[in-house]
């Protein structure tokens, strides 16, 4: 990696900080050479501080550091994009990041549909509502909904109605989703096991990957 700090006369480039799982757009910093190599060396993301004059590792005063996990340049050899795993909110505001965006594992539209689900199990006496109208009705009838779409989904995948398919899948995710608020769960928790099942490759568990 061969980076062109020399294209500004202050010898510092930009470095955008991204969240190496959410792909989310954490902060915005700026490296000189020796900030690049300190960040290599410590592993944590390290920059120089425009207004202290001095190198400054993210979080050594809050503790919340950003854990290096890769970096790459840009075409023109001036802006780097660092990938790392945040320690916490990365805004000194106290925020997830230095936009004021949640920080969400699940990001996108199943992120903003989680929610949606959530606001519609707080408030389940709506009654225009399908899916409070689900948690109202009870876990029972949302697990029968479950099987009832898993049924449908094995049933159109024999047939070559692409449409049908799909639509089947996306009533089987859509109800999942609800049967997981209702366990108290969320797709981040179904996420995090399938992770340490690839982080135990070697794991006796019938399912791991």
């Amino acid at each position: 990696m061969k980076i062109d700090f020399g294209k500004n006369s202050n010898g510092l480039v930009p470095a955008i900080v991204q969240d190496s799982e959410t792909k989310n757009v954490l902060m915005l910093g700026y490296m000189n050479e020796d900030a690049f190599k300190k960040t290599q060396e410590l592993q944590k993301v390290t920059f120089f501080s425009r207004s202290k004059q001095r190198l400054w590792t993210k979080g050594e005063e809050s503790g919340n550091f950003l854990n290096l996990v890769d970096m790459k340049i840009d075409c023109d050899n001036d802006a780097l994009l660092v990938f790392a795993k945040p320690e916490g909110p990365v805004c000194h505001t106290g925020t997830d990041t230095c936009w004021g965006d949640e920080n969400d594992k699940i990001p996108g539209f199943l992120g903003d549909l989680e929610k949606i689900i959530s606001q519609r199990k707080s408030d389940p006496e709506d009654q225009k509502s399908y899916v409070a109208s689900l948690f109202r009705s009870g876990l029972n009838k949302i697990a029968q909904k479950v099987g009832e779409e898993a049924v449908e989904v094995v049933i159109e995948a024999k047939d070559d109605n692409e449409e049908l398919f799909l639509n089947e899948s996306a009533d089987l995710l859509f109800h999942y989703l609800i049967l997981l608020q209702a366990k108290g769960n969320s797709l981040k928790d179904v996420i995090r096991v399938l992770e340490e099942r690839h982080q135990r490759p070697n794991s006796s568990h019938k399912k791991s990957l």
